[in-house]
């Protein structure tokens, strides 16, 4: 089995970067392995779902332990998610493993990243100046499958929406629901998604073992060194920061011209800004009381996050 020092290496960067943010390796390691790497979509899919499979359990103990985990709203999108994860896996079984096939899974890649990086702007606007909410809220089963049968799929086809797209749509759903319990409760359904979406990769032949390991080797490490490292760093910038990369990665992906790219990135840039500038605006008067000092740091040192990203993205 041949190991790269080169991919490994790489793999460390994006580990790191998800540690420090919390952002998921859908969003971040896809991306990187398909543009600076030259790895094939599906095999990048495939490899980065596997390697989510180690990164993931120490975060979802983590939320167990703080009790941040819904644990019937899990039962209700795992229903949807798991099944809808494999069928993602067998859709990108069928549509082979030609270069007119990968072109169009790099064209559902850029999308999913693009709806990804929105999620987790409009994560920004609405969700993290929130108020904290409820910790028990009646689980709506039916919006709740539906959610899982969304988010699940795209994870499968894509790698992408297990903690961008099934997280803001969980805020729909249950708009009353602690932030902190939104993000334990998509992170706890993840795993069993992305064990689900990597054993379909594994029945359709996708995975690379080779690369699979390399990224094991570089990312596992550096995603818990990250997490120690997070709560002195500014995250939140950050992760916008990686946001605005990941949402013009998407736009290289689905063929935007460079000089419209160039445009985008622009607007981007501003929008960044504004949220950000928005976001330290609103802490100062939480700073200046006592409250909202804790919120950040714990969502960040808890590191696996959605994924992730979503999974992480």
């Amino acid at each position: 089995m041949h190991i790269d020092f080169f991919l490994v290496l790489g793999s460390a960067v994006v580990g790191l970067l998800i540690g420090l943010t919390g952002m998921g390796g859908g969003a971040l390691m896809t991306p990187m392995l398909v543009l600076l790497f030259g790895v094939t979509p599906s095999a990048a899919i495939a490899s980065d779902l596997m390697a989510a499979l180690f990164m993931k359990p120490a975060g979802v103990a983590i939320h167990w332990s703080r009790k941040t985990v819904n644990s019937d709203v899990v039962k209700f999108l795992c229903i949807g998610s798991v099944p809808a994860a494999f069928a993602g896996t067998f859709v990108m079984h069928l549509m082979g493993n030609t270069t007119a096939a990968e072109h169009q899974l790099q064209i559902l890649l850029g999308s999913a990243l693009i709806i990804g990086a929105l999620s987790i702007l409009f994560r920004s606007v609405f969700v993290e100046s929130t108020p904290k909410g409820t910790d028990h809220v009646p689980v709506r089963r039916l919006p709740t499958v539906l959610v899982g049968i969304v988010g699940g799929f795209m994870v499968g086809l894509t790698s992408v929406g297990a903690g961008s797209l099934i997280l803001v749509l969980l805020v729909f759903v249950y708009p009353k629901l602690r932030s902190d319990h939104l993000v334990g409760t998509d992170l706890a359904q993840s795993l069993p998604l992305t064990l689900s979406a990597t054993l379909g990769a594994l029945a359709f032949g996708h995975v690379n073992f080779s690369l699979t390991t390399s990224i094991i080797i570089g990312s596992v490490p550096m995603v818990i060194v990250g997490s120690l490292m997070s709560s002195r760093s500014n995250g939140y910038l950050l992760r916008r920061i990686i946001t605005g990369v990941v949402l013009l990665s998407g736009l290289k992906y689905v063929g935007l011209p460079t000089p419209a790219l160039g445009v985008a990135a622009v607007l981007v840039a501003g929008l960044i800004t504004l949220i950000t500038v928005r976001h330290s605006m609103a802490r100062q008067p939480s700073i200046a009381s006592g409250t909202g000092l804790v919120a950040e740091p714990v969502q960040d040192v808890v590191a696996f996050l959605p994924s992730g990203l979503d999974g992480d993205l």
